[in-house]
């Protein structure tokens, strides 16, 4: 079985009432984040950013807003 680090919460990311739309923004900018930051995490995630990003998102560990 696959590493939960490296994949994406599929389950939760199917079941979430967060707009997909936003979701994919926040994602982007985490993910633009993380690279920006090149923190140890990285390597923990074997360069799969945008899955670490998408991950944090939907499992809530990273709240984000926007602002309108």
């Amino acid at each position: 079985m696959a590493d939960k680090r490296k994949v994406i919460p599929m389950d939760e990311l199917v079941n979430t009432d967060k707009n997909m739309y936003e979701l994919t923004n926040a994602a982007i900018h985490r993910a633009e984040q993380i690279s920006m930051t090149g923190n140890d995490n990285n390597e923990e995630v074997e360069g799969k950013i945008i899955s670490k990003a998408i991950g944090e998102i939907v499992t809530g560990e990273v709240d984000y807003e926007f602002k309108r």
